[in-house]
């Protein structure tokens, strides 16, 4: 399981990459485009609306399921990832060098967990 050390990780399986204080990346790790199975479909979301921890603000559609990708922080989508929206299995491919949405003003980051901390946590989830 790749677990790059320089991100942060939520335990809904998400990652963010903090660009500055108050803006970062977010896609799914690993584990979770390795759950997922085969992506074939991003709900890709608009530029300007809020995000907040711990709740949905898109779904990812593989052959197995649709899953909804759970933000990590608050605040607001400044960018996100058009390319895929043409190429969504992108994510299979790279889940950390694609990221789905780049999020400004920030919040709530406290519950994020560094790599090491995310590691343990998926020792919980493999045991269930």
């Amino acid at each position: 399981m790749n677990i790059p050390v320089e991100l942060k990780y939520s335990k809904t399986h998400e990652w963010v990459k903090m660009l500055d204080e108050t803006s970062a990346l977010i896609g799914i790790t690993d584990y979770a485009q390795d759950a997922l199975g085969d992506v074939v479909f991003v709900d890709i979301p608009e530029v300007g609306d809020a995000v907040t921890v711990g709740e949905s603000f898109t779904d990812v559609e593989s052959v197995k399921a649709v899953s909804e990708v759970i933000s990590p922080v608050s605040g607001e989508i400044a960018e996100v990832n058009d390319a895929l929206d043409e190429a969504p299995e992108l994510l299979n491919q790279d889940c950390y060098g694609n990221w789905i949405i780049k999020v400004s003003g920030i919040t709530e980051t406290e519950e994020l967990l560094d790599a090491v901390a995310y590691e343990e946590y998926l020792k919980t989830c493999e045991e269930e």
